[in-house]
């Protein structure tokens, strides 16, 4: 294809089924001038590329695979899938999501706009749909609700805390890798997140629409191995790679800055959560409940 818009890079690992779905989502989009590179991370071949002959005709020149034969993890597998794509648009499409036949439509539209030329990408809203196995083998969905549906804006304070968006809703330039550099392949988790606080970092976000989803971030609680979500099937990595960015970034800020700031800051945070965790005793005292609920209050606030 000539002069694609956006590419689409697709990560996956022996999960045809899922890949099958993701697939049927792209070729569905009603903005067709899109290129998709799958990178088939140490999976079996077959089963990809048979997800691909489903592909329709008009849309199989589109798609490209890159079969790994050993896996080399989620980020070392999305540059790749960069690096093989030409398109000015870049989107990370995560096998087991989906998104709105529009999505990428309205993603580029609002990218070109003159106004909108200093963005580095647009944000859709996320809706998690939850899904399980039925008794016929088949992912049903049996719930929805809007992923961080109380924010005005994807922003870096908030995102501080914890990612606010997911790569199945994000579209962006891909000048941004040659300002911020690639995915940091060194992570087993929470790439996405490294790399949004260096884009939010950069400047602002804005959502595509506030009040419409158009990215399907589909979660399936329970279930673990290649049907799992990394977000919660790999919890405590997640929780392990957090704590590590934190401090290699608080590492940094005091070799520059020196300590005073980060040691005041402690220091007063704890003197709160001590005058809070007081309160607390208080109350419980006063309605004389049971020591046990002061001990689970206490745990909670990390003390």
């Amino acid at each position: 294809m000539n002069d694609p818009r956006v590419a689409v890079v697709v990560r996956t690992k022996d999960r045809p089924r899922f890949l099958d779905r993701a697939l049927r989502s792209i070729a569905g989009q009603t903005m067709q001038e899109w290129e998709c590179v799958i990178v088939n991370d140490g999976g079996d071949p077959a089963g990809v590329d048979e997800m691909v002959a489903r592909v329709p005709e008009e849309h199989r020149d589109k798609v490209r695979v890159l079969h790994r034969a050993e896996s080399h993890g989620r980020w070392a597998s999305a540059n790749a899938g960069i690096i093989a794509s030409t398109a000015p648009l870049l989107v990370l499409h995560d096998d087991d999501d989906s998104w709105h036949p529009d999505f990428l439509e309205l993603a580029t539209r609002y990218l070109d706009r003159e106004k909108n030329e200093d963005r580095g990408g647009v944000v859709s809203r996320i809706e998690i749909v939850w899904e399980h196995l039925d008794e016929h083998g088949d992912y049903v969905s049996y719930g929805r609700e809007t992923f961080q549906q109380d924010l005005t804006a994807p922003a870096l304070t908030d995102t501080m805390l914890f990612n606010r968006f997911v790569p199945i809703g994000f579209v962006y330039r891909r000048a941004l890798h040659d300002e911020l550099g690639l995915y940091d392949e060194r992570l087993p988790v929470v790439g996405d997140w490294n790399f949004t606080l260096k884009v939010l970092a950069r400047g602002g976000l804005e959502y595509l629409d506030p009040d419409v989803a158009y990215a399907y971030w589909h979660q399936r609680p329970g279930q673990n191995g290649s049907t799992g979500n990394s977000v919660i099937a790999s919890d405590r990595e997640h929780r392990q790679v957090d704590a590590q960015i934190r401090d290699e970034a608080f590492r940094q800020y005091v070799s520059e800055y020196g300590p005073g700031l980060p040691l005041y800051l402690t220091k007063f945070i704890d003197q709160r959560l001590v005058e809070m965790e007081d309160r607390l005793r208080g109350e419980i005292e006063r309605y004389s409940l049971p020591e046990r609920a002061l001990r689970t209050l206490r745990r909670k606030l990390g003390r």
